[in-house]
């Protein structure tokens, strides 16, 4: 079969996870609620951070930036998968695949940054306590955000220009259950050298230079904690970091095994299986590590529950009303 450029009317089919049709609604079903469970869960803690003026400082400023970008995120892939299942048509537009992969990339590199940046707030809190307020001004918060997006932003159109420099040939399937970039690289019919070292460079510096950060951060908060005479006063400070360190173990851990179940069995179908546990688990999750394990969340999701007014919004959610 003769390669040929075929960006500008081919279409891709998604091979998802199974092709028998009675498994179909288990798939549909437990995806779908999934993906309600990650919306619902992480639009209530953006509704407890915004609505709850004790929550107004910048750990929970960057939570709730997590959350809108974990929704997003899990948005990115699941409805067009449902879609497909509902409709039977597996297919997807170029074009689309190509959307898919802007904001996939985008979203998945918001969250490692954001996890960084909100490390980074824990090691100021624990470690210079009495210069946590100087130092995480609302300006410097505000500026951490806008630099995460700028790097998410450059990186994911990097990378989607570097897909329209491929050619594909007339019949493609990608065992996949959204368009992966990977998996796209693997069907070109062109020379994908260039592709695969900007790939594989991304994500040594977004990923690698990010976790090397968050270790950083954490190996100094473990000797500030160590440091700390009391009892109470080491709880009290490591319970500050306990529900964010679990988000990012968990992040970590599932990219990790993914990686390396993908290596192992050589398996698209297994690596499908396997991006699940980051992609909507790990979204899925985040709100309940956070509500669970956090007082803090726990006391705004009841004091919200409680009122009877409506006419509370989240319009004075903006950061120069954080508290000390």
């Amino acid at each position: 079969m003769e390669p040929g450029n075929l960006t500008g009317f081919s279409e891709f089919l998604l091979l998802g996870f199974s092709e028998r049709p009675e498994q179909q609604p288990l798939i549909f079903g437990l995806f779908l609620s999934m993906y309600l469970i990650t919306v619902f869960g992480n639009l209530i803690i953006i509704l407890a951070v915004s609505s709850d003026s004790h929550l107004h400082t910048p750990m929970y400023f960057f939570l709730a930036n997590l959350s809108f970008v974990d929704i997003c995120f899990t948005t990115t892939t699941v409805p067009k998968m449902l879609m497909n299942i509902q409709t039977q048509r597996k297919l997807i537009t170029y074009k689309s695949c190509l959307s898919q992969i802007y904001f996939f990339i985008l979203f998945a590199g918001l969250d490692v940054l954001l996890l960084t940046v909100m490390a980074y707030d824990r090691f100021v809190a624990i470690c210079h306590p009495l210069h946590y307020t100087v130092i995480m001004n609302p300006r410097l918060c505000g500026l951490l955000i806008l630099g995460s997006w700028i790097i998410s932003v450059l990186h994911s159109l990097l990378e989607s220009l570097m897909v329209l420099r491929m050619s594909f040939c007339t019949v493609l399937e990608i065992p996949h259950f959204f368009c992966e970039l990977n998996q796209m690289i693997q069907l070109a019919c062109s020379d994908t050298f260039l592709n695969n070292m900007v790939m594989y460079f991304a994500a040594m510096f977004l990923a690698g230079c990010p976790f090397i950060g968050i270790l950083y951060s954490y190996s100094k908060i473990v000797s500030s904690i160590c440091g700390i005479s009391s009892v109470q006063g080491k709880y009290k400070a490591f319970s500050t970091c306990v529900s964010h360190l679990s988000v990012v173990s968990l992040f970590y851990c599932t990219s990790l095994g993914v990686y390396l179940s993908s290596a192992a069995t050589q398996s698209s179908h297994s690596s499908a299986v396997a991006s699940v546990m980051y992609t909507v688990v790990t979204p899925m999750l985040n709100p309940f590590i956070y509500s669970l394990r956090n007082k803090d969340i726990k006391e705004a999701l009841m004091r919200v529950s409680g009122r009877n007014t409506k006419n509370q919004s989240m319009n004075n959610f903006t950061p120069t009303s954080w508290k000390t």
